[in-house]
């Protein structure tokens, strides 16, 4: 039992160790790769840790029943994502809605029209923009660009173009057998689709050049 235990750790520490080497050169001296600690928590994220560092966090027990080209795959989508600059952050518009809110009660209490105005706005204004950061368009929007990203890391990493959108697309298809939750589910769907289409373009540029090459 403790020599399972022991292997299990071993292994884990080992595939923490080989994602590290995927990142690019230029992100490993800021990017963590760290088993999750959570209850319940999603396969692969990340996460701003300090001012000047990002976590890419794993569930390593649903991790491992992947193949490790999906895993590649997987984290190469992390990574596109930090390097985007679309991973979640604490913003201001938090903390200003509480305060617009807090400054709200106040002033019904103490019947100061003009700072009454000014605390709805701020509650308006800071909502607004929770509203834009959070928008389901603006998020799948950002998660297909990291996908596409993700394919140009791969061939960075000695993948061919089709191999590389192989792997994530039964990645993808992996998600959706695996996802209980029916809103996660067909986020992975509309990112499969627009993979496809993208796939369908590259394959189809591919064959262009290859036809101008042999007229040339």
């Amino acid at each position: 039992m403790t020599s399972s235990a022991a292997s299990t750790t071993r292994a884990d520490i080992g595939e923490l160790r080989r994602l590290k080497s995927l990142l690019p050169p230029e992100l490993q001296s800021w990017v963590m790769v760290e088993a999750t600690m959570a209850v319940n928590p999603p396969l692969i994220t990340c996460e701003e840790v300090g001012r000047d560092q990002v976590e890419v966090q794993i569930d390593l027990a649903r991790w491992d029943q992947l193949a490790k080209d999906q895993r590649n795959l997987l984290f190469w989508h992390e990574v596109a994502r930090i390097q985007n600059d679309t991973i979640p952050k604490d913003g201001w518009e938090m903390a200003a809605l509480a305060i617009g809110l807090g400054g709200a009660v106040g002033e019904l209490w103490v019947q100061d029209g003009l700072l009454l105005l000014l605390a709805v706005a701020l509650c308006g204004f800071s909502g607004y923009r929770l509203y834009q950061r959070n928008s389901g368009d603006k998020i799948i929007k950002e998660t297909i660009a990291a996908d596409e990203k993700a394919i140009a890391l791969a061939t960075r990493f000695g993948y061919t173009l089709p191999n590389a959108y192989k792997s994530l697309g039964s990645a993808l298809k992996s998600l959706i057998d695996q996802s209980p939750n029916k809103r996660q589910r067909k986020k992975y769907e509309a990112r499969l689709q627009a993979l496809k289409v993208s796939a369908s373009e590259a394959k189809s540029k591919s064959r262009a050049m290859r036809g101008e090459e042999g007229r040339a």
